[in-house]
């Protein structure tokens, strides 16, 4: 829902329905202050209920959010640990399949980067992801051609096996970047926590009280709300996935190669 959405216009969304229930909380309680005998036992009761499961939302959706975010992080590493270890096994390779493959290595490491870095769905990123999956249609052909060339020798084995993990390391980061918070668990979190609030701001304008408290904890609900989408969009907002670890195995390649083909 919030992936494509600034970040002014997310905490500004978030802070016109938090606000806007606090707002009505304190109007309808003002009124119901000024009834004869005001339902302040029931509201209290409903209210202190309310607070309760809004934590529990909270909590569950912040920790789906954490997971997701983790979960990207180490497949980025993953993926960077499998290209770097498929270019070293290239160097073994004989030629001319040897600086073919490193060639079009590097090409997909810049390509990797590029995906890295661009927002999920959008034209760079789906620029960047097909010319991913297009060296992997070249780089299985030259390892194909080094199998068939040396067909008992060891190296062109262990390179078809590490760059099986290098397209296999793709398809997982894809399938991370499309796994979200579903919409229907941010919304939830969002009405549920505006009610909560407006059912504590009305409670306390009832009693005449300090309006300070619902303010407050509306500040703290967009808060973690605000985090929580935040940390479900890998590229838009404040808190994005790291790409250092593919930035490093790039910067590598550029030395020359440590080791020297048949």
């Amino acid at each position: 829902m919030f992936l494509r959405q600034s970040n002014g216009i997310v905490l500004l969304f978030l802070v016109l329905i938090v606000g806007g229930a606090i707002g009505a909380g304190i109007v309808l309680g003002r009124r119901l202050r000024e009834r004869p005998e005001p339902p302040r036992e029931p509201v209290g009761v409903v209210q202190g209920a309310l607070l309760g499961l809004v934590g529990l939302l909270l909590a569950f959706g912040l920790s789906m959010a954490v997971s997701r975010y983790e979960a990207r992080r180490t497949l980025v590493v993953a993926e960077a640990n499998a290209i770097g270890t498929t270019y070293l096994r290239a160097q073994l390779l004989a030629e001319p399949a040897r600086s073919e493959s490193l060639e079009l290595l590097r090409q997909y490491t810049d390509a990797a980067i590029d995906m890295a870095r661009a927002v999920p769905d959008s034209p760079e990123y789906r620029t960047a992801r097909a010319e991913v999956e297009g060296l992997h249609d070249d780089l299985w052909a030259l390892a194909g051609d080094a199998v068939r060339d040396d067909p008992t020798g060891t190296a062109p084995r262990l390179y078809v096996e590490t760059l099986n993990e290098t397209i296999d390391a793709h398809g997982l980061r894809v399938a991370s970047l499309g796994n979200r918070v579903p919409t229907s668990v941010q919304l939830l979190q969002i009405v549920s926590s505006a009610v909560a609030l407006a059912v504590l701001a009305m409670y306390l304008a009832m009693f005449g009280r300090n309006l300070v408290s619902p303010l407050l904890a509306g500040a703290f609900v967009v808060l973690i709300l605000f985090v929580s989408f935040d940390l479900d969009r890998p590229r838009r907002g404040f808190i994005t996935v790291p790409d250092r670890a593919l930035v490093d195995v790039r910067a590598s390649m550029d030395a020359p190669p440590a080791a020297i083909g048949p």
